[in-house]
């Protein structure tokens, strides 16, 4: 839980800035950052991003079907994710990654169609305190998975933190209307299930809904209050594989979507450019979780739910980099890269590099 007094709340940061709570790599890597000194400052205007980007590592797999996904924030930093942000001229702060307690050592549990809920549970809250510290200190969160159920701790800490900066703000005669996210999901799958209609149980095939207030109340009240986002602040882009039920719940749920027929026909620059209008035209920050399996497996062999008709190379680049350009940009998450699956780390390679396209990263 997060420190309730000014004294442990200064302790905290202090760990935080050392890279220490819930991380299991030491001390954090930096390339020319430093953190802000205050955890009450306004973020700059949004047309020039936070420059400090926070990176936390979420090694978990307990969301997902099948083991190996946990490697993924260690298959970022190998991909060169470090290198190819100083070459986008970003200054970072590494944290290392979340501890992740493992079936082995913790027997994972099936709660109802919820499977491994204490642990995925465990770990979100984990990654919402650090997220949450970040945004509260002006920095760039940055979230490196693991599976997309790491989605819920980072959503949680985005909204509880844009929560308590409008209220600093409120309390110094400004923020007199409420902050609100906007998400651009880019992913194969509608992660719109439940547990009443997942047919695997898997959750990392639930976070959409849990940030719509939809699911398990541990999971949606993360934070001590559900919804994380309004539905028409939430877009999808690149669907490719629902489920049947997941179907419907996108048409009723009244978030933005766009399939992969929308891209062939409409191309990615303008799917992605009318994306960015409707998740920010009633929105203050932008959120961007992306799913390496929105990729065509071709190009991202090593995820473990591929469907082959998905992004080109350039066109998740392209996606990326018009995002980049709109400066709106304040929180990025990449998952679901699987090392074990891959082949010679290129999905890992991949990943790190649409990172630094997300991050300013140009051609010319």
């Amino acid at each position: 839980m997060i420190a309730g007094t000014p004294q442990e709340a200064r302790a905290w940061d202090r760990e935080l800035r050392r890279g220490r709570r819930g991380i299991d790599n030491g001390a954090p890597q930096t390339h020319n950052a430093a953190m802000p000194r205050s955890r009450t400052a306004p973020f700059e205007t949004h047309d020039s991003p936070p420059e400090t980007v926070h990176i936390i590592g979420v090694p978990m797999d307990h969301g997902a079907g099948r083991r190996g996904v946990g490697m993924g924030p260690s298959a970022l930093r190998i991909g060169g994710l470090h290198e190819k942000l100083k070459a986008a001229g970003r200054e970072f702060v590494d944290h290392g990654d979340i501890l992740i307690r493992t079936p082995e050592r913790l027997r994972a549990k099936v709660e109802g169609k919820a499977n491994n809920l204490p642990i995925v549970l465990r770990a979100c809250d984990a990654l919402h305190e650090h997220v949450q510290r970040i945004v509260l200190m002006g920095g760039f969160p940055l979230v490196i998975g693991g599976d997309h159920s790491i989605n819920i701790g980072t959503m949680a800490g985005l909204a509880v933190g844009v929560r308590e900066r409008h209220k600093a703000e409120k309390g110094k005669g400004k923020g007199r209307v409420p902050r609100e996210i906007g998400v651009i999901w880019i992913d194969a799958h509608g992660d719109l299930n439940t547990p009443e209609t997942s047919p695997s149980g898997n959750i990392h095939g639930m976070p959409v809904s849990v940030a719509l207030g939809k699911g398990p109340r541990v999971l949606t009240h993360l934070g001590g209050f559900a919804p994380k986002v309004q539905a028409n602040n939430v877009v999808l882009i690149g669907l490719r594989d629902l489920d049947r039920e997941e179907k419907q719940a996108i048409l009723d749920s009244g978030v933005h979507a766009f399939t992969m027929q929308d891209i062939d026909m409409r191309g990615m620059a303008g799917v992605i450019q009318e994306a960015v209008s409707l998740a920010t035209r009633n929105t203050d920050y932008l959120h961007v979780s992306f799913d390496i399996d929105s990729v065509d497996p071709r190009v991202a062999p090593g995820t473990g739910t591929t469907v082959f008709g998905g992004l080109t190379y350039r066109e998740a680049h392209l996606a990326l980099e018009l995002i980049s350009e709109s400066g709106k940009l304040t929180s990025f998450e990449m998952v679901e890269v699987n090392p074990i699956l891959d082949n010679y780390n290129m999905t890992g390679e991949l990943a790190a590099g649409l990172i630094a396209s997300a991050l300013g990263k140009r051609i010319l």
